[in-house]
């Protein structure tokens, strides 16, 4: 009786200790977190509602938008960077929030080197080439120099209702870099996660002197490293807001993600 009492409580302790570990975060964890939903923000939900300091529980790399949508911005290890609509960037604190914003933690399952002069079109043909899952989820770090670099940031919105975000497209400022060092932080989200998520390529830049930044919209590249980082789960936290609650999410926003993807007014 005595054995069987004592092998009871070494199983019921096991138990217990696998449960407390199935629990506990892991941020070894191949994930990407969404805080927000991208068809109601594309949709003009710009308030923001999630604390960045609890976004970076969740990741050190990653892309989003600030409050009321003054800008851009960029995670990277673990440092949250904002480009406004002046072009001033800047390190942000993380005592306020963001409206929508995907993060993980970035560790390279791959890193190749190209010196190839390759513009976003023949980019991306060549993270295709590379990237044979197309149901899958890649987070990718490309960081080196490129000849040239065009990138934009939106200015804040003021006054509700707010305009869908491909409606603001005329507002939208651009900036041009040439033969400058930096970070492309971005990522390949498969369609079947179309919706709460923008599918297909994402990138925001970063300069090396982390003074200027933005939205890619045009690219050429020089010599650049190319890490890729192979995810296998996504959660999303959706806005916990009578706004969100009210919002029309039925509507198919896949051209205005386009657009506004590509920063073209039509």
């Amino acid at each position: 009786m005595y054995r069987i009492k004592t092998c009871l409580m070494l199983l019921l302790a096991f138990v217990l200790s696998n449960a407390k570990a199935q629990t506990k975060p892991n941020p070894k964890l191949n994930n990407l977190y969404t805080a927000g939903h991208a068809s109601a923000f594309i949709g003009g939900l710009y308030n923001a509602f999630y604390p960045y300091s609890q976004l970076k529980l969740h990741g050190d790399f990653g892309l989003g938008a600030p409050d009321l949508l003054d800008g851009e911005l960029l995670i990277l290890n673990g440092k949250i960077y904002q480009t406004q609509a002046s072009g001033k960037t800047f390190e942000i604190k993380d005592n306020t929030l963001t409206p929508f914003a995907v993060v993980n933690f970035f560790k390279a399952d791959q890193t190749l080197k190209t010196t190839n002069s390759l513009t976003k079109e023949k980019l991306y043909a060549f993270l295709d080439s590379i990237l044979p899952n197309q149901n899958a989820i890649y987070a990718i770090h490309i960081k080196g120099t490129f000849k040239e670099i065009k990138t934009r940031a939106f200015p804040p919105v003021k006054e509700k209702p707010y305009l869908p975000l491909a409606e603001m497209l005329p507002l939208q400022q651009f900036f041009s870099f040439k033969n400058i060092k930096g970070d492309l932080v971005g990522y390949r989200i498969p369609a079947h996660m179309e919706g709460a998520n923008i599918s297909g390529y994402h990138f925001h830049f970063l300069s090396a002197d982390k003074k200027s930044g933005g939205h890619i919209i045009e690219l050429l590249t020089d010599a650049v490293t190319i890490e890729i980082d192979l995810l296998n789960s996504f959660t999303v936290a959706l806005p916990q807001t009578k706004e969100f609650a009210a919002f029309d999410l039925k509507k198919d926003r896949r051209e205005e993600v386009k657009r506004v993807e590509n920063g073209k007014k039509n």
